[in-house]
């Protein structure tokens, strides 16, 4: 629990950032009329318990067995690749006007957003947790 608590700090406060003050005006933009008056909270609170579940079990679990800041980093981010490719691309194929550039834009940012996470959780949990 320790290792899921600090990841998901850690990927609270990235994704706050990246929500709060860079994406809306480009979310707005390009896909303001699919985005709902209001944040479904719950469904928002459900999807982070449980991508940061995913996270510390597939990246920073067998990062700290293996005491590799290399596994965190790598696995982390193809974790990120993976599960931020099936929401954008499920849209892309689905969607008839879903924009190229917001998948991309969120492919990077699910790759990155994930190998960081799991990065600094590694390096946190490694020395706090044990």
């Amino acid at each position: 629990m320790k290792i899921y608590g600090i990841t998901f700090l850690i990927f609270l406060v990235l994704d706050s950032v990246w929500l709060g003050l860079i994406s809306p005006s480009l979310y707005k933009e390009q896909i303001g009329h699919l985005l709902a008056p209001e944040v479904n909270w719950i469904a928002a609170a459900l999807f982070y318990i449980l991508f940061i579940a995913g996270l510390a079990y597939f990246a920073v679990k067998p990062a700290i067995r293996q005491n590799s800041w290399k596994t965190a980093l790598k696995n982390g981010a193809f974790f990120g690749l993976v599960c931020y490719a099936t929401y954008d691309l499920t849209n892309q194929a689905t969607l008839s006007d879903w924009p190229l550039m917001i998948t991309a834009i969120d492919l990077m940012w699910g790759t990155f957003i994930c190998g960081v996470s799991s990065l600094l959780s590694f390096f946190i949990a490694r020395r706090f947790v044990e």
